[in-house]
């Protein structure tokens, strides 16, 4: 889903008039002071309503929710701060986020996700701290979930399904320092390679280096994905397997036996070019031979006419 087909400016509109009348009192049983909403540990199953609109810092943080309503959420134009670890949030849309601009930290650890949609970040460019660790339904990561978030300088990958990542999502995290990735079941294969590689070249911070360990294949499994660049490297571009060698023979044997063929045709239409020259030789010095002859006759019969003519004729 893209951002085109989230909801309307009227739909924005409606949702503020609505936070103005609302939107001023705190929510019930949660504490509101100095422009921060806590509402931790309220067995909370919904988004609470009549959160104050200036609130810079909410904390929504164990409780029951399942989703985060754009409506609502997006009214809170001052929020910085947004803690909502240990809910039962199971996706984040495109639009979820799309009017909390100035946030700068959030934390969705601990929830149910299963998908996050590619642009679901991409208003967030303010961006610095983000966890979403603790979702082990979380199996793949868009390459473009980050495309956006280029102040992001803390990123939380532990314990979630991730089995790989495409390294093209983190062009754009030109200044991200901290990157915690161990807990998740990584294949190392060569589909692995440019993300290991990138793993190599970045200047991250190591401390999550030792536990972030591949589980396939065997020859890999425990080795920290920091450091299977080279191993990888070897398999997947320079080493060559049993069917590689295998493939090697079929080609080379191809080219041998289209060799032979071309060879072969270029052999037998040689001969018959040279004999179609050797007839074509011999039979110029017969049809000579015929016009020499020829022009004889000719010439013989021409001088016995001519005889004849040089008699007088008797009367």
């Amino acid at each position: 889903m893209s951002l085109a087909s989230g909801p309307g400016p009227g739909w924005l509109l409606f949702s503020f008039g609505m936070g103005l009348i609302s939107g001023s009192k705190c929510p019930n049983n949660c504490q509101c002071q100095a422009q921060e909403v806590i509402c931790t540990a309220l067995q909370l199953t919904e988004y609470p309503p009549d959160i104050p609109l200036n609130t810079r810092r909410l904390f929504l943080n164990d409780n029951r929710i399942t989703s985060l309503p754009a409506m609502h959420l997006g009214l809170l134009s001052d929020l910085v701060y947004l803690d909502c670890h240990n809910n039962r949030i199971r996706e984040v849309m495109d639009y979820t986020f799309i009017g909390v601009f100035k946030l700068i930290y959030l934390d969705l650890s601990s929830n149910n996700l299963t998908s996050i949609s590619p642009f679901s970040f991409s208003v967030l460019s303010n961006l610095v701290q983000l966890n979403i660790a603790n979702n082990p339904q979380l199996l793949s990561l868009h390459k473009y979930t980050f495309a956006n978030t280029t102040s992001l300088r803390y990123l939380d990958l532990r314990n979630t399904g991730l089995q790989t990542l495409d390294h093209a999502a983190f062009h754009h995290l030109m200044v991200l320092q901290t990157l915690y990735l161990s807990g998740n079941p990584w294949k190392c294969n060569c589909s692995f390679l440019d993300f290991a590689i990138f793993l190599i070249v970045s200047h991250l911070d190591p401390s999550d280096d030792l536990n972030a360990t591949c589980v396939e294949p065997t020859e890999l499994a425990g080795w920290p994905i920091s450091r299977v660049g080279n191993p990888l490297r070897y398999m997947c571009i320079t080493h060559l397997d049993r069917q590689d060698y295998i493939f090697l023979l079929l080609i080379g044997f191809c080219i041998f036996a289209a060799g032979t063929v071309a060879a072969w045709l270029t052999g037998v239409c040689a001969v018959l070019y040279q004999n179609t020259r050797r007839k074509s030789s011999e039979d110029e010095p017969e049809d000579d031979a015929g016009q020499r002859e020829e022009v004889g006759r000719r010439f013989f019969q021409t001088r016995v006419n001519s005889g004849h003519d040089s008699f007088p004729q008797l009367i």
